[in-house]
């Protein structure tokens, strides 16, 4: 399998390369040259799979000539035999004909553990073969950097620098990240919004010299490893409710479009995909985008679900370029013209075919509050805020006889404030974690300048620890 950017300059590479190189060279965004697809037999024998052996097994294509299935199955099992629920993603019914798929059951209780876990494995793997060692940096708006950092700490190959805007996470998302004691780890509070983070690690990977200089990678979802992990999860799901003899719909809740885009890609492998909902919160331009074709920036709002506090929705180029029929110069033009004037001009038959799979909804705290609310009253499901949008969205698409499967992003105790205020009840965070307010934090604030960053990092791999 080889692997093309979504914008044309970038050389072909293997699975391990752009594990290693995160986003192209052109600034583009590295996708499979095609899409490997699997036979009704063939998903129907995945059904007997332990869930190691079933993500090994829908990675594998993607991984080829690169890492063998024996060796993908075996990082696979170590990469989920920590995890809280033999499932390691469990469903639940919510209501008739809507069911949560629960992927916070990881170490950091959010979604990005399913990913990021193997993600770990998989660079340890690639970088002792090559015997390299190479400087992470990514963004997030609370779940990714404290994923990256357990996946990551401890590790002689990777220096580790995760970039989070200052004051605009959860308490618990924060402390994740800034109480980690292993010195390969940089926690960066940056005055600015998550979208601002994001646009300081595109920064650094544009800028060649110091790329090359500090063995730049990434982990958030502009890595395509990252939503290649994600795959399996829907594709489990999908085979319990009968899949490839029955369709499936999923909803999501999503900021920066890559939870959504494994799903899509999974129908894109074959699987029987009907819908796709998205779920978004106050800042929404993903379901403006889907509702009028609007896909412009907005100033992000800080909101009770801060993961989804972004308005730069990076992994949406990867759906533009398969909606501009792979043509990766047009694809280019939009997303420099999109960087320019903060409108995309996507072309209206590529919008109607967006259309076609994906809906959107939008609610705003008190509609979460509510949603959360009458989930708890109802079944006594107690949903973060981030699920409660996604269940939202999954009841609005359903269709009869059509399961409805809704991502549960977080565990309900990454955002306990927001679920007292909404049902009264306080969720206790795992055994593991019950002293994380009692740990000291480690971690700088630095203004939003790629120069002061880019010092930091390099300092960070130079000496190995927080200054």
């Amino acid at each position: 399998m080889r692997y093309r950017s979504t914008r044309g300059d970038a050389r072909p590479r293997n699975f391990s390369d752009i594990l290693l190189a995160g986003l192209a060279e052109d600034g583009g965004l590295y996708m499979p040259e095609t899409w490997p697809r699997f036979s009704p037999d063939e998903w129907r024998a995945m059904r007997t799979l332990s869930y190691p052996e079933l993500a090994a097994r829908v990675i594998a294509p993607f991984a080829e000539g690169a890492i063998d299935i024996e060796t993908l199955t075996t990082l696979c099992r170590k990469a989920y035999a920590d995890f809280d629920h033999p499932a390691v993603a469990p469903l639940v019914e919510v209501e008739d004909g809507l069911f949560a798929l629960e992927l916070f059951h990881g170490p950091t209780l959010a979604f990005k553990d399913m990913a990021m876990q193997l993600l770990g494995h998989l660079f340890e793997h690639v970088l002792t073969q090559r015997g390299e060692r190479v400087t992470i940096v990514g963004a997030t708006s609370g779940d990714t950097g404290s994923a990256a950092i357990e996946a990551f700490r401890g590790s002689e190959h990777l220096s580790v620098a995760i970039l989070h805007p200052k004051g605009r996470t959860s308490d618990v998302q924060r402390r994740q990240m800034t109480t980690v004691t292993e010195s390969n780890i940089l926690n960066i509070a940056i005055d600015g919004t998550f979208d601002d983070c994001q646009d300081m690690v595109k920064a650094m990977f544009a800028d060649d010299a110091f790329r090359n200089e500090v063995h730049l990678s990434a982990v958030n979802s502009i890595n395509w490893a990252r939503i290649a992990a994600q795959i399996p999860y829907y594709v489990r799901a999908a085979l319990m409710f009968g899949a490839p003899d029955r369709p499936v719909s999923f909803a999501v809740p999503t900021g920066n479009f890559g939870n959504v885009l494994a799903a899509w890609a999974a129908s894109q492998m074959g699987l029987p995909v009907r819908r796709l909902c998205i779920g978004s919160n106050r800042n929404d331009i993903l379901t403006r985008f889907l509702a009028s074709n609007d896909m412009s920036v907005r100033v992000v709002e800080p909101s009770l679900s801060p993961s989804m506090d972004i308005q730069v929705s990076s992994n949406f180029e990867r759906l533009l370029f398969e909606l501009l029929d792979r043509d990766s110069e047009a694809c280019a033009d939009v997303m420099t013209a999109f960087r320019k004037t903060g409108r995309m001009d996507v072309p209206h038959r590529a919008w109607q075919r967006a259309g076609e799979m994906f809906s959107g909804l939008t609610l705003n705290d008190e509609e979460t509050s509510a949603e959360m609310r009458y989930l708890y009253a109802q079944g006594r499901y107690l949903a973060d805020p981030h699920t409660a949008i996604g269940i939202a969205a999954g009841r609005r698409g359903k269709e009869p006889g059509v399961p409805m499967i809704v991502a549960a992003t977080a565990h309900p105790a990454k955002f306990p404030d927001a679920v007292v205020a909404a049902t009264g009840i306080h969720p206790p965070l795992p055994p593991r974690l019950a002293d994380l307010f009692e740990r000291s934090e480690r971690f700088e604030t630095l203004p939003n300048d790629i120069a002061r960053i880019e010092a930091a990092v390099r300092a960070h791999r130079l000496h190995g620890h927080n200054r």
